[in-house]
């Protein structure tokens, strides 16, 4: 029943849902919404939804805003006021208000000839034939359209805002969304004396010494210059030293692995990860543009700061 009062609703959207976006696009202040009851609480889900699309948006409860939290509201702001009936007494005593501050008005109401319907600005129709609730008393339907029809407005004013991933994440920075998108490979590479490298013309003996000391299961190899060429592994050891008794004797050139994975410092962290699960590696050189060794970055590393 829920699902097709969502479907009646998408029927009858007209131009005042596109002028509801222009109004909520266009506001240089904030967006103030309010109910009481549950039309309340899907107000407060509704107001955090613009908020966190770039929306600065926050709830007012309308019988403490009649008891002074209406300084809150400014002239630069628009006010989102839900309620099915549109005759809900708490709503209508802050019209007065809002209409001499002179904000614009957008109900979403399930009776577009009520008071509040008249009143505002823009009325957005959410009517139910009837209620999932055996008695059609309590709000199932009716607070399932508004809902619909609050993340259908935040959808729309996000897209009008060209709002993309990284904005996003700069407002999730502790959820994992957030991680993902704003941690970069610079975030937590291993730099300085922690990169394991050889020159081409050591001898892979001092390779070996090499990621023993620094432990990552690897070791890079550079030529004169400076600039990554190779990689040795510890498995590139074992299965040359099964069928080469004097690989030891050898220079890092002629055992390495020639034009290595790498990423730059500057790629996601999460980029890292999936070119680490593609080649089956657990380690990436990190080189800049010229092709000097920047760092160093490990699965464990990406595990730890919580991008898995």
């Amino acid at each position: 029943m829920e699902a097709e009062a969502i479907l009646a609703m998408a029927d009858r959207l007209d131009d005042g849902f596109v002028r509801a976006v222009r109004l909520l696009h266009a506001c240089k202040g904030r967006v103030v919404v309010t109910g009481i009851g549950k039309s309340g609480m899907i107000g407060r889900k509704i107001a955090a939804t613009l908020a966190s699309t770039g929306a600065p948006a926050f709830f007012l409860h309308p019988a403490e805003g009649s008891h002074g939290d209406l300084g809150m509201v400014t002239r630069t702001d628009v006010v989102v006021l839900l309620s099915n009936s549109g005759e809900t007494g708490e709503i209508l005593a802050l019209l007065p208000v809002f209409k001499r501050l002179g904000v614009p008005m957008i109900a979403l109401t399930g009776r577009t000839g009520s008071t509040l319907a008249r009143m505002s600005d823009v009325a957005l129709d959410i009517a139910v034939e009837r209620e999932a609730c055996p008695m059609g008393l309590a709000p199932t339907c009716s607070t399932t359209a508004a809902l619909a029809m609050g993340d259908a407005l935040a959808v729309a004013v996000l897209e009008q805002r060209d709002f993309g991933p990284e904005q996003f994440a700069f407002l999730h920075p502790g959820g994992s969304l957030g991680r993902r998108l704003l941690v970069r490979v610079a975030d937590v590479m291993h730099t300085g004396d922690r990169i394991p490298r050889v020159r081409e013309e050591d001898p892979v003996r001092d390779a070996l010494f090499e990621m023993t000391a620094k432990r990552f299961g690897m070791t890079g190899v550079t030529d004169a210059a400076g600039r990554l060429t190779g990689i040795i592994t510890d498995g590139d050891l074992r299965r040359r030293l099964e069928t080469d008794p004097e690989m030891l004797a050898r220079r890092a050139r002629e055992i390495m692995t020639p034009k290595p994975r790498i990423v730059p410092s500057a790629a996601l962290a999460v980029e890292a990860m999936r070119l680490m699960e593609e080649a089956k590696i657990t380690c990436l050189f990190v080189v800049s543009a010229d092709g000097q060794p920047e760092g160093v970055i490990h699965l464990h590393d990406l595990l730890k700061a919580g991008l898995a």
